[in-house]
């Protein structure tokens, strides 16, 4: 009976293997990964990513070769740089203003962006749009 209760104490805490995704060589942030930058590697951990979803991400930081992919470590390309000029569009109840803003950092479609309103100088923020404008929520 000891041998029984020994074995599934060891089975139920035996750490689970995986296969991770690791870098194969030294890749640096805001490069966008393609199929030779990424390895499946038996391991341990778990890794809710496949190396189908990482193809075509932006590095976010530096990844180094044999090191773990997390997915903070990467998003989606960027769309609009730092300072950038871009349109702001707000639309609410059939009324639709579009004027100029200056992206105050770095993003992604999708991604949730603070940019400077050219005419008035005020910060507002939104997400980005598939065609590279902001849509303003507050």
């Amino acid at each position: 009976m000891r041998f029984l209760a020994f074995l599934l104490y060891m089975i139920t805490t035996a750490p689970a293997s995986a296969d991770v995704i690791v870098a194969s060589r030294t890749i640096r942030a805001q490069e966008i990964l393609g199929p030779t930058d990424l390895l499946l590697k038996p391991g341990e951990g778990s890794s809710d990513l496949s190396l189908h979803d990482l193809i075509g991400q932006e590095a976010r930081v530096a990844l180094y070769p044999g090191r773990i992919v997390r997915a903070v470590d990467v998003g989606p390309p960027t769309a609009i740089e730092r300072n950038q000029i871009v349109p702001l569009i707000y639309a609410r109840g059939g009324v639709q203003i579009i004027t100029e803003g200056r992206s105050l950092m770095r993003a992604g479609i999708g991604d949730y962006v603070r940019a400077m309103n050219l005419t008035s100088r005020a910060t507002v923020s939104g997400h980005v749009a598939p065609n590279g404008s902001i849509l303003v929520s507050q």
